[in-house]
């Protein structure tokens, strides 16, 4: 008889670590044993809270996703849990249909990271999971039994049609009429969604460029290659916007009449206000224009990760009718029940790619003139990668032992504040900002900044990864 594991052990020895939202780590590391061990060791920390006897699955496109889900379904098969399992679908379609049906769910995904690695995104029948289930997951000590073998997993549709709805009922069937939209859809898991759905709303849809290879798209660190790929759609085809995702379909990518990527941020804001939002919870790493811009009764400002965001909701709804968060990937999280176009919108509180983006089609306006009514404040973003955790934490530790030094380094003004919230915040006397941080996802060192010019605001994270690199 095989011995007995425990999911405290397997989990630690896996070297796969929770980042900003979910655990991540090298697809190498995600074993059959190990995925069995999150599986059951999340189920285990949440029995005594919920009563349920079955978990939702979905996954991402990556090659790896598949396996990794079998491998949860065996897993649970041992608490005589039984699983229903929705294919590939977006994260947001798989939270939604869960929270619906009062079930915990996992997604298998590494959203915007390279293929190599992948995760699990794990969700309470009332919502995401928080830092504090994190810890319990991981150490939990529960027994199982080594996998010998992975069954094949039946996919429901039921997800995808629940996601479908929401949207689909929530506008007229004319609420796109005359907008000509282009779909870049690569490896997103909503790829096969979104199409239709647009089109159900009225919109001209054109697909671009799907991908038989996983495509690690980040929405906070756009390629210069899918920049110029969007100014070249939109004068071929003559879009007034182009919607795309990260792998997982929780992050939007909005481009406007130009081929403009919009920062998620800005998407954000657009979409509160719109939405008629009075409170927010938004990361330290967002634009300040969401303040500047006055239409907002409060903005609460957390650490990097949605599961920080949600955190603040729960006070956040004691004080105001409508609350929602964001993040500067674009995520868009509902946090109280709303009312729009006279009908319900529930709560669903996990980032969303859909809500933002159909917000801003449907003004009469273009997603330029939109833009224009807000304070120009201008935000970039960059990242270093292979650059070790470790090493990232020791850099940020030795800048801020002497920021004044490390501002003179790189010839900036003098700085007026230092903000270690989350990394390393300085504002400077001109307002601009330099902010540091480790992901929290992958090996890899971020940088955003923030000035009056998208030029100057591309400068400072230039100078300071010029900076990094030179003493590296």
């Amino acid at each position: 008889m095989n011995k007995k594991l425990v999911s405290s052990e397997v989990i630690s020895k896996s070297g796969i670590a929770f980042g900003t939202s979910g655990a991540r780590g090298l697809v190498n590391d995600f074993t059959p044993d190990v995925c069995a061990a999150f599986a059951i060791a999340f189920v285990k920390s949440i029995d005594n809270e919920f009563s349920f006897n079955t978990v939702a699955l979905a996954i991402d496109n990556r090659p790896s996703s598949y396996t990794m889900a079998q491998a949860c379904a065996q897993g649970l098969k041992q608490l005589n849990i039984d699983t229903v399992y929705y294919g590939v679908i977006p994260t947001p379609a798989l939270a939604y249909k869960a929270m619906q049906d009062a079930m915990p769910c996992i997604m298998i995904t590494g959203s915007h990271i390279p293929f190599d690695r992948n995760g699990l995104k794990f969700y309470r029948p009332d919502g995401e999971i928080t830092k504090e289930d994190e810890q319990a997951i991981l150490h939990n000590d529960a027994p199982f039994a080594p996998l010998s073998q992975i069954s094949a997993l039946t996919v429901s549709n039921a997800a995808e049609q629940a996601y479908i709805s929401r949207y689909a009922a929530l506008f007229s069937g004319d609420a796109l009429a005359g907008k000509r939209i282009g779909i870049y859809e690569h490896s997103s898991a909503g790829r096969d969604i979104y199409k239709s759905l647009f089109e159900s709303l009225g919109a001209e849809v054109t697909s671009l460029e799907r991908s038989d290879t996983f495509v690690p798209i980040d929405t906070e660190a756009v390629s210069d290659e899918d920049k110029q790929k969007a100014r070249n759609w939109s004068k071929t085809y003559g879009f007034d916007a182009i919607f795309s995702t990260d792998g997982d379909g929780d992050r939007p990518l909005v481009a406007d009449e130009s081929g403009e990527w919009l920062r998620g941020d800005i998407l954000g804001l657009l979409c509160s206000q719109l939405l008629n939002i009075d409170a927010l919870a938004v990361p330290v790493s967002c634009n300040t224009a969401i303040e500047k811009s006055g239409y907002f009764k409060h903005v609460a400002r957390t650490k990097i990760g949605s599961p920080y965001v949600i955190a603040e909701f729960a006070d956040l709804n004691k004080a105001y009718e409508s609350v929602a968060g964001f993040e500067a990937n674009g995520g868009y999280l509902l946090g109280s029940n709303i009312t729009l176009n006279g009908k319900p919108l529930s709560a669903l509180p996990t980032r969303d790619a859909l809500l933002p983006a159909f917000m801003l089609l449907i003004q009469p306006q273009s997603i330029s003139s939109l833009l224009k009514d807000l304070p120009q404040r201008f935000t970039a973003s960059d990242r270093l990668k292979a650059f070790p955790i470790a090493k990232s934490k020791a850099l940020l530790e030795e800048i801020t032992s002497d920021v004044a030094r490390f501002i003179s380094t790189l010839n900036l003004p003098a700085h007026t504040s230092v903000d270690t919230t989350d990394g390393l915040r300085i504002t400077l006397e001109s307002n601009d900002i330099v902010h540091l941080r480790p992901s929290g996802n992958a090996p890899e060192l971020r940088c955003y900044s923030e000035s009056v010019t998208e030029k100057m605001a591309m400068t400072l994270v230039e100078s300071t990864f010029k900076y990094i690199k030179s003493i590296k």
